[in-house]
């Protein structure tokens, strides 16, 4: 007899890492299925799916804020990769669909529900995205990175399970090697912008910078490929880099990160228990930063600042201050009373470690098979 073929899994997910990380790591504990992506053409699921499963594509927009032509255009679009990945579904006798949100996951819920088959959809935000909010109710099952996003979707059927994370950051942090030349025992401040950068965030920093340095501080500066001012800051305890492939090593040595508040981001930093200051990008849709930033600070685990708000000189002294209660060595002048104070930043690394769901990725792969086996 012929060994019986595993299921179909076709994967929905484009754009973004805080898209395509979770997906990829879901993938990656589903190996007892045959996996195949679904994505838009010239988008980072070209580079990051790779040759690790078949990738199909199809062209796919939001729609503007004002009816017209182009909300039409946009309408046959949808229409049109609807029947594309409806027919690729069908003729490939997929099981179901799991996608992680985001525009392509509209053709890919429609599709597979005139088909009959389950659709898994994954939100990682606490304020979960229009498209979510829309296709939930049409959901199997919605997983939910935040405990808080159940709350707006109250016609769906959702679980907590966290929000997968990329492989390094399941592994053994404590062994990991960074290949950085940073001496072990000094404060380590890590800035990152997100996977696209963030160039508010690196100003500030850069302002920020000098007077940590004075306090024995190093920072390692992720700044994405969009900045301006790149080479404006000169210092033997600064590193600039675009990108830095190992952040789960470089986020575990850390003894602070300052951060925007996606999240993905959000769930690295409590995987590796790092405290933060979180500065919510402005103009994320619907500010969903700052709805995630706020779980992490009502919980201990960050500072939270917005941007409009935030000066050089705030971001300056909210650091040294956390620095100061770090290394009392650096700060002779302490008093009794400040001697006596927890360390504030081991109480923030411990809140953010109660916020780590270290199995996401396990939960949801098996929340995945327990939709399609129930078909």
């Amino acid at each position: 007899m012929r060994p019986t073929p595993p299921p179909r899994l076709l994967i929905a997910a484009s754009g973004t890492g805080g898209h395509l990380f979770p997906a990829i790591s879901t993938a990656e504990q589903l190996s007892d299925y045959q996996i195949e992506w679904l994505g838009v053409p010239d988008r980072l699921e070209t580079k990051l799916v790779g040759d690790r499963y078949p990738l199909h594509t199809i062209k796919v927009a939001g729609f503007q804020q004002k009816l017209g032509l182009g909300t039409l255009k946009v309408l046959f679009g949808l229409l049109g990769s609807v029947f594309k990945v409806r027919k690729l579904l069908r003729d490939g006798h997929f099981s179901g669909v799991f996608t992680t949100g985001g525009y392509i996951s509209g053709p890919a819920l429609f599709a597979a529900r005139s088909l009959g088959l389950p659709v898994i959809l994954h939100e990682s935000n606490a304020l979960p995205g229009k498209v979510t909010r829309l296709f939930a109710p049409w959901c199997t099952a919605v997983a939910l990175g935040f405990e808080a996003a159940a709350k707006y979707l109250k016609n769906a059927k959702t679980i907590c399970v966290g929000t997968p994370v990329r492989s390094q950051f399941r592994s053994a942090l404590e062994s990991a090697s960074l290949d950085l030349s940073i001496p072990d025992q000094v404060p380590l401040i890590v800035v990152v912008g997100g996977s696209q950068g963030a160039v508010a965030l690196n100003k500030l920093v850069r302002q920020s910078a000098p007077a940590w340095f004075e306090a024995g501080a190093w920072v390692v500066h992720i700044t994405g490929d969009n900045d301006p001012d790149l080479d404006t800051l000169h210092h033997s305890q600064y590193l600039a880099l675009p990108f830095y492939n190992n952040m789960a090593a470089l986020f575990h040595r850390a003894n602070l990160a300052i951060s925007r508040a996606g999240a993905g981001t959000l769930t690295e930093l409590a995987v590796t228990h790092t405290p933060s200051i979180l500065i919510p990008f402005p103009f994320a849709a619907e500010d969903h930063q700052t709805y995630n930033a706020t779980v992490f600070a009502n919980a201990g685990a960050a500072i939270l600042f917005r941007q409009s708000e935030l000066t050089p000189e705030m971001l300056q002294n909210s650091v040294l201050t956390l620095l100061k209660e770090r290394n009392p060595t650096d700060f002779a002048q302490r008093t009794p009373t400040e001697l006596g104070k927890a360390n504030r930043l081991e109480q923030m690394a411990d809140r953010a470690a109660s916020l780590a769901v270290v199995d996401s990725a396990e939960r949801t792969a098996q929340l995945v098979r327990d939709c399609l086996a129930r078909r």
